[in-house]
């Protein structure tokens, strides 16, 4: 679903449960505002980095690490 400039994305609830969690010892102040965050930070990086294709074997190791650090797998 679309209103004004923001948009509504489905993740399972299990994962909205985890991030949080996450939020409440950050300073983050909603589930929204820290997905935000995260995925900001991971299209940059693949912005910077100019990939002909999204996501190569070395990207996807990366992002995987980040994820596991961030507690998510």
């Amino acid at each position: 679903m679309t209103t004004g400039k923001y948009t509504t994305v489905s993740i399972p609830k299990s994962l909205y449960n985890r991030i949080k969690k996450l939020v409440e010892e950050t300073g983050f102040k909603s589930v929204s505002d820290y997905v935000t965050y995260v995925l900001r930070e991971v299209v940059a990086m693949h912005e910077s980095e100019k990939y002909e294709e999204p996501f190569g074997e070395k990207d996807l190791e990366e992002i995987k690490k980040r994820l596991k650090a961030l507690g998510y797998i």
